[in-house]
């Protein structure tokens, strides 16, 4: 390792040390979180099962930047090297249409065997396995619903995928010894205001209590149930809205997921999370960046992702949070956004580490407001930099920049002659 960097980390963790943050056993935290990279940033979401149709759902990805994978093995070797970029040992989100098989599957037909190479892949390389069925881009979502279908046949056949999706789900618990945490959202809605709201909802509710029917041991899969506030073709209503979801998982003991970008552009989710883990033993974040709403950016280290981190660390939510991204940006190399994304998001949770929590609740607690905001401002300029350079270096990954050039040789001897 470089000596400067070691020199300046060791400045940095005399300042850390004087307000009684152990930096060594900060960074020994910060390696066991793992984040969840999603797949669907690689291809642009358009999967392997019916790669050849069109997105729908109110899901679109701009921009046509070369290079996408198109195969799984391609997806896999471009996730192999966001991963050698970012330090720490993570997870990999899949979706259902990602199926790397050679058969002629519908996704009620879905297998563990459909993704025996994903997981080979994931053990070779260490990696857990997270999940999410599909309930779009297919004909049986063509008119805007699934698990809400007023037609009892349409409506069985995504009950049927959600139940295999659970299947495979225990697979990769049962096969990589992490837990998958299998994601339900779906974009079930009308673009005009509805004459009836309750049916479609005591449609779906029935619906997601018949796939949840077969319990599975939360040792190897954890279900979560992800809302919106609407989406294209749904701007009136969303059957499965924040308020659904919130009783809906609260009442059935399942996760709740929150997506930064699925609510109001004034409303944050980082303000949620200490209420809702209140009452629900698990949390699923999607950590995106909404501009104007849900465009679904390259996370930045903007204030939002800050105050999610805070919470996380603060109210000690961790170990009942399940971390992952949620962006697709077809613009920017597909690896960058991975690399960007993810380092931004383990720096946020490093720079929330590193703040004198226990200091602050005391002054806090002692109605000292004015101690609690000097302090809080000026730990935003302490040196958590050198902290974070020096934790790239001991886990064996570029510092600072440095990455960008491997990016860049990636795509000029991979990605542009695909």
């Amino acid at each position: 390792m470089d000596q400067s960097i070691i020199n300046s980390y060791n400045e940095a963790k005399k300042l850390y040390e004087s307000h009684g943050i152990d930096v060594d056993q900060v960074l020994k935290q910060l390696s066991e979180v793992k984040i969840s990279l999603h797949c669907w940033q690689g291809d642009d979401v358009r999967g392997f099962l019916f790669s050849d149709k069109e997105l729908s759902g109110g899901i679109a990805v701009t921009g046509s930047y070369p290079g996408r994978a198109s195969t799984p093995q391609e997806l896999r070797e471009d996730l192999e090297k966001a991963l050698s970029l970012i330090p720490g040992k993570h997870k990999v989100n899949l979706h259902a249409i990602y199926a790397d098989t050679d058969e002629q599957v519908d996704l009620d037909e879905l297998e563990p065997r459909h993704f025996q190479k994903w997981v080979d892949w994931a053990k070779e390389q260490g990696l857990g396995l997270d999940f999410n069925p599909t309930y779009f881009s297919h004909p049986n979502a063509a008119d805007g619903f699934t698990l809400s279908h007023a037609n009892d046949e349409i409506r069985d056949f995504w009950i049927r995928h959600g139940k295999a999706s659970r299947k495979i789900a225990e697979y990769f618990g049962r096969e990589l010894g992490q837990t998958c945490f299998t994601n339900f959202w779906m974009p079930d809605g009308y673009k005009d205001t509805p004459v009836d709201r309750l049916a479609p909802r005591q449609r779906l509710a029935a619906s997601l209590d018949e796939i949840f029917s077969e319990p599975i041991d939360e040792q190897f899969n954890i279900d979560g149930v992800e809302s919106k506030l609407f989406g294209i073709g749904s701007e009136s209503y969303v059957v499965g809205s924040h308020e659904f979801y919130m009783g809906y998982g609260i009442s059935r003991g399942k996760a709740i997921t929150l997506d930064a970008g699925h609510f109001h552009p004034t409303e944050v989710i980082s303000n949620k999370l200490s209420s809702i883990l209140m009452f629900s033993k698990h949390l699923l974040l999607h950590v995106s960046r909404p501009v104007r709403w849900d465009s679904d950016h390259v996370v930045t280290m903007d204030d939002e992702l800050l105050e999610i981190a805070r919470e996380l660390v603060r109210g000690d939510l961790l170990p009942k949070t399940s971390l992952g991204l949620d962006f697709f940006d077809g613009s920017i190399n597909h690896l960058a956004a991975w690399v960007i994304g993810t380092r931004n998001t383990i720096k946020a949770l490093l720079r929330a580490m590193l703040e004198p929590i226990e200091e602050l609740r005391k002054i806090e607690l002692a109605g000292d407001y004015t101690s609690r905001l000097a302090l809080v401002e000026e730990f935003k300029s302490y040196p958590f930099g050198a902290v974070w350079d020096y934790y790239c270096a001991s886990q064996g990954v570029p510092v600072r920049e440095q990455w960008l050039h491997e990016v860049k040789q990636h795509e000029r001897e991979v990605l542009l002659k695909r």
